[in-house]
């Protein structure tokens, strides 16, 4: 979580080296995805420290962009290294809990099941593949890479596999390396 200026640096420089960003800031045009996730981490840092005047003005910045890309990321959800794939469908679960390190593609949807509040928490690089679902109170161990349309709704404790199916399972031993860049 986002507590002082040093935490805000350190997440905007590991999110930047996850998007393979060379630049610090994002261009006029283009660069939509991170542009969004300074508005995200801009928007976190001012909720957490309580400016309240600041939060304002990045949250209306945040939400334009969340819209523009069909981004539905709640704030204080994504540990430092968040590197989203591009633009598309994307939802999380205001309760879920992802580590450092998270590759995650478009039409990805992470919440909670049957009207409970418990959300799926994940351990450090985990790979998201498009249209991948977890739902429920599950835990995803570090180092894990979830395959295409998955649709993950039991824990998987054993780190560095990856899972696949519907419902998921563990399809092979290989983890996340070269699918994540361990930024932070």
């Amino acid at each position: 979580m986002i507590r002082s200026k040093a935490d805000l640096k350190f997440y905007l420089e590991a999110d930047r080296k996850a998007l393979r960003i060379g630049k610090r800031l994002p261009s006029l045009l283009g660069d939509r995805v991170w542009k969004f996730q300074r508005a995200l981490r801009m928007c976190e840092y001012h909720k957490n420290t309580g400016n309240r005047l600041l939060y304002g003005l990045h949250k209306w910045r945040y939400e334009r962009l969340s819209e523009r890309t069909g981004f539905s990321i709640p704030l204080n959800v994504f540990g430092p290294g968040l590197s989203i794939a591009h633009p598309g469908t994307i939802v999380v679960h205001h309760n879920a809990r992802i580590g450092a390190n998270c590759r995650i593609h478009v039409c990805v949807n992470i919440g909670a099941s049957r009207g409970s509040d418990r959300a799926p928490r994940l351990g450090d690089n985990v790979y998201i593949a498009p249209g991948a679902k977890l739902f429920g109170d599950i835990e995803i161990a570090s180092d894990i890479a979830i395959g295409a349309n998955a649709v993950v709704n039991k824990s998987f404790l054993e780190p560095g596999v990856t899972i696949a199916g519907v419902p998921a399972k563990k399809i092979s031993a290989r983890d996340s390396r070269g699918l994540v860049v361990r930024a932070a």
